[in-house]
Protein backbone atom coordinates (compact mmCIF):
# COMPACT_ATOMS: atom_id res chain seq x y z
CA UNK A 1 0.00 0.00 0.00
CA UNK A 2 1.11 3.56 -0.67
CA UNK A 3 -0.20 6.68 1.04
CA UNK A 4 2.04 8.98 -0.97
CA UNK A 5 0.10 11.65 -2.79
CA UNK A 6 0.26 12.02 -6.54
CA UNK A 7 1.65 15.28 -7.88
CA UNK A 8 -1.91 16.43 -8.54
CA UNK A 9 -3.05 15.50 -5.03
CA UNK A 10 -0.09 17.29 -3.47
CA UNK A 11 -0.77 20.43 -5.51
CA UNK A 12 -4.41 20.57 -4.38
CA UNK A 13 -3.41 19.95 -0.77
CA UNK A 14 -0.87 22.79 -0.82
CA UNK A 15 -3.32 25.14 -2.53
CA UNK A 16 -5.95 24.29 0.09
CA UNK A 17 -3.52 24.97 2.96
CA UNK A 18 -2.49 28.31 1.47
CA UNK A 19 -6.08 29.40 0.84
CA UNK A 20 -7.06 28.53 4.40
CA UNK A 21 -4.07 30.42 5.82
CA UNK A 22 -4.55 33.57 3.74
CA UNK A 23 -8.31 33.78 3.16
CA UNK A 24 -10.13 31.84 5.90
CA UNK A 25 -8.04 31.92 9.10
CA UNK A 26 -7.76 35.74 9.26
CA UNK A 27 -11.54 36.27 9.17
CA UNK A 28 -13.04 33.13 10.72
CA UNK A 29 -13.40 34.41 14.29
CA UNK A 30 -15.20 37.55 13.11
CA UNK A 31 -17.33 35.48 10.74
CA UNK A 32 -18.75 33.36 13.56
CA UNK A 33 -19.17 36.38 15.82
CA UNK A 34 -21.35 37.94 13.10
CA UNK A 35 -23.36 34.72 12.86
CA UNK A 36 -23.95 34.62 16.61
CA UNK A 37 -24.87 38.30 16.75
CA UNK A 38 -27.34 38.22 13.85
CA UNK A 39 -29.01 34.78 14.02
CA UNK A 40 -31.83 34.63 16.55
CA UNK A 41 -31.73 31.12 18.09
CA UNK A 42 -35.47 31.36 18.74
CA UNK A 43 -36.44 32.12 15.14
CA UNK A 44 -34.67 30.00 12.55
CA UNK A 45 -36.84 31.52 9.77
CA UNK A 46 -34.74 34.71 9.96
CA UNK A 47 -31.35 33.01 9.70
CA UNK A 48 -28.90 34.08 7.03
CA UNK A 49 -25.22 33.65 6.25
CA UNK A 50 -22.80 36.60 6.32
CA UNK A 51 -22.07 37.91 2.82
CA UNK A 52 -18.44 36.94 3.44
CA UNK A 53 -19.34 33.32 2.75
CA UNK A 54 -20.32 33.99 -0.87
CA UNK A 55 -17.21 36.12 -1.36
CA UNK A 56 -14.99 33.29 -0.12
CA UNK A 57 -16.86 30.70 -2.19
CA UNK A 58 -16.31 32.77 -5.32
CA UNK A 59 -12.58 33.00 -4.55
CA UNK A 60 -12.34 29.27 -3.91
CA UNK A 61 -14.17 28.46 -7.12
CA UNK A 62 -11.87 30.78 -9.08
CA UNK A 63 -8.85 29.06 -7.52
CA UNK A 64 -10.17 25.65 -8.61
CA UNK A 65 -10.68 24.54 -4.99
CA UNK A 66 -14.25 23.43 -5.59
CA UNK A 67 -16.05 20.07 -5.23
CA UNK A 68 -12.72 18.42 -4.43
CA UNK A 69 -14.52 15.51 -2.75
CA UNK A 70 -16.01 14.21 -6.00
CA UNK A 71 -13.81 11.73 -7.91
CA UNK A 72 -15.00 12.98 -11.29
CA UNK A 73 -12.71 15.12 -13.42
CA UNK A 74 -15.62 16.91 -15.13
CA UNK A 75 -17.75 17.69 -12.07
CA UNK A 76 -15.00 17.75 -9.44
CA UNK A 77 -11.22 17.68 -9.67
CA UNK A 78 -10.78 13.93 -10.06
CA UNK A 79 -9.00 13.07 -6.81
CA UNK A 80 -9.31 9.54 -5.43
CA UNK A 81 -10.74 8.99 -1.95
CA UNK A 82 -7.32 8.67 -0.31
CA UNK A 83 -6.06 11.88 -1.94
CA UNK A 84 -9.10 13.88 -0.88
CA UNK A 85 -8.74 12.48 2.65
CA UNK A 86 -5.65 14.66 3.17
CA UNK A 87 -7.62 17.73 2.09
CA UNK A 88 -10.48 16.77 4.42
CA UNK A 89 -7.98 16.72 7.29
CA UNK A 90 -7.00 20.30 6.54
CA UNK A 91 -10.58 21.54 6.27
CA UNK A 92 -11.39 19.80 9.56
CA UNK A 93 -9.32 22.44 11.34
CA UNK A 94 -12.06 24.97 10.53
CA UNK A 95 -15.83 25.09 10.80
CA UNK A 96 -15.97 27.44 7.82
CA UNK A 97 -13.58 25.85 5.30
CA UNK A 98 -15.74 22.88 4.20
CA UNK A 99 -18.53 25.26 3.15
CA UNK A 100 -16.15 27.59 1.35
CA UNK A 101 -14.92 24.70 -0.83
CA UNK A 102 -18.45 23.25 -1.35
CA UNK A 103 -17.25 20.15 0.50
CA UNK A 104 -19.46 20.12 3.59
CA UNK A 105 -21.91 17.57 4.93
CA UNK A 106 -24.62 16.63 4.27
CA UNK A 107 -24.27 18.07 0.76
CA UNK A 108 -21.25 15.96 -0.17
CA UNK A 109 -23.08 12.72 0.61
CA UNK A 110 -26.25 13.89 -1.11
CA UNK A 111 -24.33 14.98 -4.19
CA UNK A 112 -22.59 11.61 -4.35
CA UNK A 113 -25.98 9.88 -4.16
CA UNK A 114 -27.30 11.91 -7.09
CA UNK A 115 -24.04 11.50 -9.01
CA UNK A 116 -24.02 7.71 -8.59
CA UNK A 117 -27.72 6.83 -8.57
CA UNK A 118 -29.73 9.83 -9.80
CA UNK A 119 -31.56 9.99 -13.13
CA UNK A 120 -30.49 12.51 -15.73
CA UNK A 121 -33.52 14.65 -14.88
CA UNK A 122 -32.66 14.55 -11.14
CA UNK A 123 -29.07 15.51 -11.88
CA UNK A 124 -30.20 18.42 -14.01
CA UNK A 125 -32.69 19.75 -11.46
CA UNK A 126 -30.81 19.17 -8.21
CA UNK A 127 -27.23 17.98 -8.66
CA UNK A 128 -26.18 20.83 -10.94
CA UNK A 129 -27.23 23.66 -8.56
CA UNK A 130 -25.70 21.75 -5.63
CA UNK A 131 -22.40 21.43 -7.48
CA UNK A 132 -22.51 25.14 -8.27
CA UNK A 133 -23.10 25.94 -4.59
CA UNK A 134 -26.36 27.72 -5.39
CA UNK A 135 -28.49 25.62 -3.03
CA UNK A 136 -28.04 23.25 -0.09
CA UNK A 137 -29.63 19.92 0.79
CA UNK A 138 -30.78 17.85 3.77
CA UNK A 139 -30.75 14.11 4.50
CA UNK A 140 -33.75 12.88 6.50
CA UNK A 141 -33.28 9.44 8.05
CA UNK A 142 -33.27 9.42 11.88
CA UNK A 143 -36.66 9.31 13.62
CA UNK A 144 -37.67 10.44 17.14
CA UNK A 145 -40.05 7.57 17.95
CA UNK A 146 -37.79 4.58 17.30
CA UNK A 147 -34.24 3.40 18.06
CA UNK A 148 -32.63 4.68 14.88
CA UNK A 149 -29.41 2.76 15.52
CA UNK A 150 -31.38 -0.01 13.78
CA UNK A 151 -32.41 1.68 10.55
CA UNK A 152 -34.95 -1.07 9.78
CA UNK A 153 -37.04 0.33 12.66
CA UNK A 154 -37.98 3.21 10.37
CA UNK A 155 -41.68 4.10 10.58
CA UNK A 156 -41.86 6.77 7.88
CA UNK A 157 -43.49 5.50 4.70
CA UNK A 158 -43.18 6.15 0.98
CA UNK A 159 -46.19 4.53 -0.70
CA UNK A 160 -46.77 4.44 -4.45
CA UNK A 161 -50.21 5.65 -5.52
CA UNK A 162 -50.55 5.79 -9.28
CA UNK A 163 -47.93 8.18 -10.62
CA UNK A 164 -47.19 9.67 -7.20
CA UNK A 165 -45.35 8.78 -4.02
CA UNK A 166 -47.19 9.59 -0.79
CA UNK A 167 -44.88 10.33 2.14
CA UNK A 168 -45.73 10.28 5.83
CA UNK A 169 -43.51 10.36 8.90
CA UNK A 170 -41.39 12.45 11.20
CA UNK A 171 -37.61 12.89 11.07
CA UNK A 172 -35.15 14.66 13.33
CA UNK A 173 -31.48 15.55 13.49
CA UNK A 174 -31.84 16.49 9.85
CA UNK A 175 -28.68 18.57 9.47
CA UNK A 176 -28.93 21.77 7.47
CA UNK A 177 -32.69 22.04 7.84
CA UNK A 178 -32.41 25.62 9.10
CA UNK A 179 -30.09 26.75 6.31
CA UNK A 180 -31.70 29.56 4.29
CA UNK A 181 -30.32 27.93 1.13
CA UNK A 182 -31.75 24.45 1.83
CA UNK A 183 -34.05 23.58 -1.07
CA UNK A 184 -34.12 19.78 -1.38
CA UNK A 185 -34.56 16.92 1.10
CA UNK A 186 -33.62 13.27 0.64
CA UNK A 187 -36.28 11.38 2.59
CA UNK A 188 -35.61 7.73 3.48
CA UNK A 189 -38.70 5.68 4.27
CA UNK A 190 -40.32 2.24 4.27
CA UNK A 191 -41.89 1.11 0.99
CA UNK A 192 -43.65 -2.15 1.94
CA UNK A 193 -43.28 -5.02 -0.54
CA UNK A 194 -43.79 -8.58 0.83
CA UNK A 195 -42.14 -10.03 -2.28
CA UNK A 196 -38.80 -8.45 -1.37
CA UNK A 197 -36.31 -9.04 1.40
CA UNK A 198 -36.19 -6.91 4.55
CA UNK A 199 -33.43 -4.66 3.21
CA UNK A 200 -35.15 -4.13 -0.15
CA UNK A 201 -38.19 -2.37 1.32
CA UNK A 202 -36.81 1.10 1.94
CA UNK A 203 -36.48 3.96 -0.50
CA UNK A 204 -34.85 7.35 -0.91
CA UNK A 205 -37.10 10.07 -2.27
CA UNK A 206 -36.30 13.61 -3.41
CA UNK A 207 -38.61 16.13 -1.73
CA UNK A 208 -38.49 19.88 -2.43
CA UNK A 209 -38.55 21.63 0.94
CA UNK A 210 -41.52 23.83 0.00
CA UNK A 211 -44.04 21.17 -1.12
CA UNK A 212 -47.36 20.97 0.80
CA UNK A 213 -47.23 18.70 3.84
CA UNK A 214 -43.57 19.35 4.73
CA UNK A 215 -43.39 21.20 8.06
CA UNK A 216 -40.21 22.17 9.85
CA UNK A 217 -41.16 21.74 13.51
CA UNK A 218 -38.06 23.05 15.33
CA UNK A 219 -34.28 23.25 15.48
CA UNK A 220 -32.49 21.02 17.98
CA UNK A 221 -29.63 22.34 20.16
CA UNK A 222 -26.43 20.34 20.71
CA UNK A 223 -25.18 21.00 24.25
CA UNK A 224 -27.11 24.27 24.11
CA UNK A 225 -25.73 25.37 20.72
CA UNK A 226 -28.41 25.73 18.05
CA UNK A 227 -25.78 25.71 15.27
CA UNK A 228 -27.26 28.64 13.37
CA UNK A 229 -27.62 29.28 10.49
CA UNK A 230 -27.19 25.61 9.52
CA UNK A 231 -29.25 23.90 12.18
CA UNK A 232 -30.26 20.34 12.95
CA UNK A 233 -34.01 20.11 12.76
CA UNK A 234 -37.14 18.06 13.29
CA UNK A 235 -39.45 17.89 10.28
CA UNK A 236 -42.82 16.22 9.68
CA UNK A 237 -44.22 14.85 6.43
CA UNK A 238 -48.01 14.66 6.24
CA UNK A 239 -49.50 13.17 3.06
CA UNK A 240 -46.73 14.76 1.02
CA UNK A 241 -47.14 13.95 -2.67
CA UNK A 242 -44.28 13.99 -5.17
CA UNK A 243 -43.97 12.44 -8.66
CA UNK A 244 -42.94 8.79 -8.85
CA UNK A 245 -39.85 9.99 -10.73
CA UNK A 246 -38.59 11.34 -7.40
CA UNK A 247 -37.48 7.88 -6.26
CA UNK A 248 -33.69 7.72 -6.35
CA UNK A 249 -32.74 4.51 -8.12
CA UNK A 250 -36.30 3.17 -7.77
CA UNK A 251 -38.38 1.89 -4.83
CA UNK A 252 -36.65 -0.47 -2.43
CA UNK A 253 -33.13 0.73 -3.23
CA UNK A 254 -32.67 2.84 -0.10
CA UNK A 255 -30.30 0.61 1.87
CA UNK A 256 -28.10 -0.19 -1.10
CA UNK A 257 -27.78 3.52 -1.85
CA UNK A 258 -27.17 4.34 1.81
CA UNK A 259 -24.11 2.09 1.88
CA UNK A 260 -22.73 3.81 -1.20
CA UNK A 261 -23.39 7.19 0.42
CA UNK A 262 -21.86 6.46 3.80
CA UNK A 263 -18.53 4.93 2.74
CA UNK A 264 -16.76 8.03 1.34
CA UNK A 265 -18.63 10.25 3.81
CA UNK A 266 -17.10 8.41 6.74
CA UNK A 267 -13.63 9.02 5.34
CA UNK A 268 -14.46 12.74 5.09
CA UNK A 269 -15.85 12.89 8.64
CA UNK A 270 -12.96 10.94 10.15
CA UNK A 271 -10.21 12.93 8.47
CA UNK A 272 -11.91 16.16 9.54
CA UNK A 273 -11.81 14.72 13.07
CA UNK A 274 -8.07 14.22 12.68
CA UNK A 275 -7.62 17.79 11.48
CA UNK A 276 -9.64 19.19 14.37
CA UNK A 277 -7.63 17.11 16.85
CA UNK A 278 -4.38 18.41 15.33
CA UNK A 279 -5.54 21.97 15.80
CA UNK A 280 -6.55 21.25 19.40
CA UNK A 281 -3.13 19.77 20.13
CA UNK A 282 -1.45 22.89 18.76
CA UNK A 283 -3.68 25.14 20.88
CA UNK A 284 -3.05 22.94 23.90
CA UNK A 285 0.74 23.19 23.58
CA UNK A 286 0.73 26.95 22.96
CA UNK A 287 -1.57 27.59 25.91
CA UNK A 288 0.30 25.20 28.20
CA UNK A 289 3.67 26.79 27.45
CA UNK A 290 2.48 30.40 27.67
CA UNK A 291 0.59 30.23 30.99
CA UNK A 292 2.53 29.98 34.26
CA UNK A 293 1.34 28.50 37.54
CA UNK A 294 3.40 27.67 40.64
CA UNK A 295 6.45 29.09 38.90
CA UNK A 296 6.30 26.82 35.84
CA UNK A 297 4.52 26.68 32.48
CA UNK A 298 1.30 24.70 32.96
CA UNK A 299 2.50 22.06 30.54
CA UNK A 300 5.42 21.32 32.89
CA UNK A 301 3.06 20.49 35.77
CA UNK A 302 1.72 17.07 36.73
CA UNK A 303 1.32 14.65 33.83
CA UNK A 304 0.54 17.29 31.23
CA UNK A 305 3.55 16.49 29.04
CA UNK A 306 2.39 12.87 28.89
CA UNK A 307 -0.95 14.12 27.61
CA UNK A 308 0.83 15.70 24.66
CA UNK A 309 2.43 12.34 23.86
CA UNK A 310 -0.88 10.51 24.31
CA UNK A 311 -2.57 12.94 21.94
CA UNK A 312 0.15 12.59 19.30
CA UNK A 313 -0.02 8.79 19.42
CA UNK A 314 -3.82 8.74 19.20
CA UNK A 315 -3.98 11.24 16.32
CA UNK A 316 -1.35 9.32 14.34
CA UNK A 317 -3.24 6.06 14.83
CA UNK A 318 -6.52 7.62 13.72
CA UNK A 319 -4.91 9.19 10.66
CA UNK A 320 -3.14 6.03 9.52
CA UNK A 321 -6.21 3.86 10.03
CA UNK A 322 -8.38 6.28 8.08
CA UNK A 323 -5.89 6.52 5.21
CA UNK A 324 -5.73 2.72 5.16
CA UNK A 325 -9.53 2.54 4.91
CA UNK A 326 -9.48 5.10 2.10
CA UNK A 327 -6.75 3.16 0.28
CA UNK A 328 -8.79 -0.05 0.52
CA UNK A 329 -11.89 1.70 -0.80
CA UNK A 330 -9.90 3.00 -3.75
CA UNK A 331 -8.29 -0.36 -4.52
CA UNK A 332 -10.80 -3.10 -3.59
CA UNK A 333 -14.07 -1.23 -2.97
CA UNK A 334 -16.35 -0.40 -0.05
CA UNK A 335 -17.49 -3.97 0.65
CA UNK A 336 -13.96 -5.26 1.17
CA UNK A 337 -13.17 -2.25 3.35
CA UNK A 338 -16.20 -2.67 5.63
CA UNK A 339 -14.16 -3.53 8.74
CA UNK A 340 -11.88 -0.54 8.27
CA UNK A 341 -14.77 1.84 7.51
CA UNK A 342 -16.56 0.82 10.72
CA UNK A 343 -13.32 0.90 12.71
CA UNK A 344 -12.44 4.47 11.78
CA UNK A 345 -15.97 5.62 12.54
CA UNK A 346 -15.30 4.46 16.11
CA UNK A 347 -11.67 5.56 16.34
CA UNK A 348 -11.65 9.07 14.88
CA UNK A 349 -14.52 10.76 16.80
CA UNK A 350 -13.29 9.18 20.05
CA UNK A 351 -9.76 10.46 19.46
CA UNK A 352 -11.09 13.90 18.61
CA UNK A 353 -13.21 13.93 21.78
CA UNK A 354 -10.29 12.82 23.97
CA UNK A 355 -7.88 15.39 22.55
CA UNK A 356 -10.48 18.15 22.89
CA UNK A 357 -10.98 17.19 26.53
CA UNK A 358 -7.22 17.38 27.17
CA UNK A 359 -6.99 20.76 25.45
CA UNK A 360 -9.99 22.13 27.33
CA UNK A 361 -8.42 21.10 30.63
CA UNK A 362 -5.15 22.90 29.81
CA UNK A 363 -7.11 26.02 28.80
CA UNK A 364 -9.06 26.09 32.04
CA UNK A 365 -12.22 28.21 32.02
CA UNK A 366 -11.35 29.60 28.60
CA UNK A 367 -11.62 26.09 27.18
CA UNK A 368 -15.34 25.83 27.82
CA UNK A 369 -16.09 29.33 26.51
CA UNK A 370 -16.62 30.53 22.96
CA UNK A 371 -13.21 32.22 22.96
CA UNK A 372 -11.68 29.08 21.44
CA UNK A 373 -13.21 26.49 19.06
CA UNK A 374 -12.57 23.70 21.58
CA UNK A 375 -16.03 23.48 23.16
CA UNK A 376 -17.71 23.47 19.76
CA UNK A 377 -15.27 20.85 18.49
CA UNK A 378 -15.98 18.73 21.57
CA UNK A 379 -19.72 18.89 20.87
CA UNK A 380 -19.13 17.91 17.25
CA UNK A 381 -16.97 14.94 18.27
CA UNK A 382 -19.48 13.68 20.84
CA UNK A 383 -22.30 14.03 18.34
CA UNK A 384 -20.38 12.20 15.63
CA UNK A 385 -20.13 9.16 17.91
CA UNK A 386 -23.88 8.85 17.31
CA UNK A 387 -24.27 10.18 13.76
CA UNK A 388 -23.98 7.71 10.84
CA UNK A 389 -24.38 4.86 13.32
CA UNK A 390 -23.31 4.83 16.99
CA UNK A 391 -20.04 3.27 18.12
CA UNK A 392 -21.81 0.10 19.24
CA UNK A 393 -23.34 -0.58 15.82
CA UNK A 394 -19.97 -0.28 14.10
CA UNK A 395 -18.37 -2.59 16.66
CA UNK A 396 -21.18 -5.06 15.98
CA UNK A 397 -20.39 -4.93 12.26
CA UNK A 398 -16.70 -5.58 12.93
CA UNK A 399 -17.49 -8.48 15.27
CA UNK A 400 -19.84 -10.08 12.74
CA UNK A 401 -17.14 -9.95 10.07
CA UNK A 402 -14.54 -11.43 12.44
CA UNK A 403 -16.86 -14.29 13.43
CA UNK A 404 -17.59 -14.98 9.78
CA UNK A 405 -13.86 -15.30 9.10
CA UNK A 406 -13.78 -18.11 11.66
CA UNK A 407 -16.76 -19.85 10.08
CA UNK A 408 -19.45 -18.87 12.57
CA UNK A 409 -22.88 -17.96 11.21
CA UNK A 410 -25.31 -15.21 12.05
CA UNK A 411 -27.28 -17.18 14.66
CA UNK A 412 -24.37 -17.18 17.14
CA UNK A 413 -25.01 -20.78 18.15
CA UNK A 414 -22.07 -21.88 20.37
CA UNK A 415 -19.81 -24.25 18.48
CA UNK A 416 -21.92 -24.15 15.32
CA UNK A 417 -19.98 -23.46 12.16
CA UNK A 418 -21.95 -22.12 9.19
Amino acid sequence: MNFELSRKGQEYLEKTKKFMETEIAPIEDEFWKEVHNTCDPKDWTTWKWPVTLEVLKAKAKKAGLWNMFLPDEKLGVGLCIQEYAHIAEQTGRSFLAPMVFNCSAPDTGNMEVLWRYGSEAQKKEWLEPLLKGEIRSVFCMTEPEVASSDATNMQATAIVEGNEIVLNGRKWWSSGLGDPNAKILIFMAHTPDPSKGHHQQHSMVLVPINVPGVKIERMLPIFGDIDAPHGHGEVSFTNVRVPIENFIGGPGQGFAIAQGRLGPGRIHHCMRCVGAAERALELMIDRGMSRVAFGKPILELGGNKEKVADARIAIAQARLMTLYAAWKMDTVGNTEAMTEISAIKVIAPNVMQQVMDMAIQIHGGMGVSDDTPLARFFGAARTLRLADGPDEVHKRVITRIELKKRGYGQKNIPGKVA
